[in-house]
C-alpha cells in the first residue's frame, strides 16, 4: 500500500529537480558547457579590461580619480550585493530565465558603456553591467550542479569552467591594450557583445529549465541594506579628499544601514539574507578575512599600476597589458597546485601565507615606483598571482567546510560576495590614498604601501582566528 504513496517533502523536490534537469540537459551536455563558459569568459574579460582603459576614459571623459574609481566601483558595488540573492532568484524563477535575463542584462550594458557620452552614463552603464554579471555568473554555477550531477562529473567539468576565468585573466590585458591604442576604448565593450549574444541563443536552446522555492521569498529589506552599508563605506572612501562633508555623511548613513541590516538578520534567523550564526565559527571569519583583504590588494594594484603606467607615458595601453601577463600566468601555473601545498603544510600557511606574499607583492611596486625599470612592479605583480594562486583554492574550501554541510550553498554565496566587497573597497581606499597625495607615482608609492599593510594584517588575523582549538588537539593525541 506504501508503493504508490508520493512524497511532497522539500528535500524531495530539491532531489527530483536534480533529477529532471540532468535528464533534460544530458542530450545537449555539452553545448550547456560552451554556453556557460562563453558567458563567465566574457565577464572575465570585461572586468580585465576595464582596469586598463580608465587613464583612456579620463582623458576622453575628462574626469578626475574619483570618477575613475566609481567606474570600476559601480560594478564592483552591484556585483557585491547581488551574489547574496541571485542564486535565491535562481531557485524562485527558474536558472535558465535568470541567466538568460543576467546576459541580456550585460548585453544592452555593454552597449550603454560603448555609447556613453560622459562619465556618470558609464557609471551607469557598468553599475548595470554588474547586475547582469551577478545574475548570470552564480546562475551558471547552478546549472552546472544541476545538469552534471555526479560528484566526479561535476568536478571536472567545475574545473573546466573555472579554467574560463584564468584564461580571460591571461588574455583579457592583452587584447584590451591591443583594443584601445588601436579602435580606443569604446571598443573594449563592444568585442563582448557578439559573444554574449551568441551565449544567449545557444542558451534558449541547450540549458534546460528548473527552479525549486521551497517557499522561500525575496529579501528585499536586507538587499536595500546591505547596498546601502556597502555603498555608503565606498562613497565614503572615494569622496573624502574632495567632499569631506559628504563622506562623513556617508559613513554615518553606512554605520546605520549596517547596524540595522544585523537587526533584520537577525531577527530573520535562519531565512535570512545572510544568517549572522556563520560568523559565529572562529574559521568562517578568518577565510573571510583573508579573502576580502586578499581581493582588497590585488583589484587596487590592477586600477592604480596601469594607470600610472600610462599617465606617466611608461608604456601605452598594450604595453601595459602585457606587463599584467605574467602576474596571471603565475596564477594559472600556481592554481592547480594549491591543493598539495595544503596537504603538506596545512590550510593556515596556505591561505594566511598566500594573503601575506600578496602584501609583499604591494609592498615591493610601492618601493620600485621610482626604478629607471619596471622590473620590480613585475616581480610584485608576479608575487601577487603566487599569493592569489596559493590562497583562493584553500580559501574557498576553508570557507564552506567550516559550515555544515547543509548551509554550504550560503558559504559559498557569502564567501563570495565577501571577495567583491573587499575588491569595492580596496579600489575606493586604495584609489583615495593615491588621490589624498596627488597621484603620480608618489601615490602610486602611498597606496602600496598602505595596501601592503592591510594585507599584512589581515594575514596575521587569518592566522590566529584559523587556529585549530586546544581541545580538539589534545583530543586527537
Amino acid at each position: 500500500m506504501f508503493a504508490g504513496m508520493e512524497t511532497n517533502t522539500p528535500i524531495d523536490r530539491a532531489e527530483a529537480a536534480i533529477s529532471d534537469t540532468a535528464a533534460a540537459g544530458r542530450e545537449h551536455r555539452w553545448l550547456t558547457l560552451t554556453t556557460l563558459c562563453l558567458a563567465v569568459l566574457v565577464a572575465q574579460i570585461d572586468t580585465a579590461v576595464v582596469h586598463l582603459a580608465t587613464h583612456a576614459i579620463g582623458d576622453h571623459l575628462r574626469t578626475g580619480i574619483n570618477a575613475l574609481q566609481w567606474i570600476v566601483d559601480s560594478y564592483n558595488l552591484v556585483y557585491a550585493v547581488l551574489l547574496l540573492t541571485s542564486g535565491l532568484l535562481a531557485d524562485l524563477y527558474g536558472w535558465r530565465r535568470i541567466f538568460m535575463a543576467g546576459a541580456g542584462i550585460f548585453t544592452a550594458a555593454s552597449l550603454l558603456c560603448a555609447a556613453a557620452p560622459s562619465a556618470s552614463i558609464l557609471i551607469a552603464g557598468r553599475a548595470l553591467a554588474g547586475l547582469g554579471a551577478g545574475l548570470f555568473l552564480p546562475a551558471s554555477l547552478a546549472i552546472i550542479r544541476m545538469v552534471w550531477p555526479e560528484p566526479v562529473e561535476h568536478g571536472r567539468v567545475l574545473g573546466i569552467w573555472a579554467a574560463c576565468n584564468g584564461l580571460a585573466t591571461a588574455i583579457g590585458p592583452t587584447l584590451g591594450g591591443l583594443l584601445i591604442d588601436r579602435f580606443g576604448w569604446r571598443s573594449i565593450f563592444l568585442v563582448v557583445v557578439p559573444i554574449i549574444m551568441v551565449a544567449l541563443m545557444l542558451a534558449f536552446q541547450s540549458v534546460p529549465e528548473s527552479s525549486d522555492p521551497q517557499g522561500r521569498h525575496f529579501d528585499g529589506v536586507g538587499q536595500l541594506l546591505g547596498a546601502t552599508a556597502l555603498g555608503g563605506f565606498a562613497l565614503a572612501a572615494i569622496q573624502s579628499r574632495e567632499a569631506p562633508l559628504l563622506a562623513i555623511v556617508a559613513f554615518i548613513a553606512a554605520v546605520l544601514a549596517l547596524a540595522l541590516f544585523i537587526r533584520v538578520e537577525k531577527r530573520k534567523g535562519q531565512a535570512a539574507l545572510v544568517p549572522l550564526d556563520l560568523f559565529r565559527s572562529p574559521t568562517f571569519c578568518g577565510a573571510a578575512t583573508a579573502t576580502a583583504g586578499m581581493t582588497f590588494g590585488m583589484y587596487g594594484v590592477l586600477f592604480l599600476l596601469p594607470l600610472v603606467w600610462l599617465g606617466t607615458g611608461r608604456l601605452d595601453a598594450f604595453g601595459a597589458g602585457l606587463a599584467l601577463v605574467p602576474m596571471a600566468l603565475v596564477l594559472v601555473a600556481v592554481s592547480p597546485f594549491s591543493s598539495v601545498v595544503t596537504e603538506r603544510y596545512g590550510t593556515r600557511p596556505a591561505v594566511a601565507g598566500g594573503v601575506a606574499i600578496i602584501g609583499a607583492g604591494l609592498l615591493l611596486i610601492g618601493a620600485g615606483t621610482d626604478a629607471a625599470s619596471i622590473v620590480p612592479s613585475e616581480v610584485g605583480l608576479m608575487l601577487t598571482g603566487l599569493g592569489m594562486g596559493l590562497a583562493t583554492g584553500p580559501l574557498m574550501g576553508t570557507a564552506i567546510g567550516a559550515v555544515p554541510a547543509a548551509r554550504s550553498g550560503t558559504a559559498s554565496a557569502l564567501i563570495n560576495a565577501v571577495r567583491m566587497v573587499g575588491a569595492t573597497i580596496g579600489v575606493a581606499i586604495l584609489g583615495a590614498f593615491f588621490a589624498m597625495v596627488g597621484g603620480g607615482t608618489s601615490g602610486l608609492r602611498t597606496a602600496m604601501f598602505a595596501g601592503g599593510a592591510i594585507q599584512i594584517a589581515c594575514a596575521a588575523i587569518a592566522w590566529r582566528a584559523m587556529r585549530p582549538p586546544r581541545v580538539a588537539w589534545r583530543a586527537s593525541q
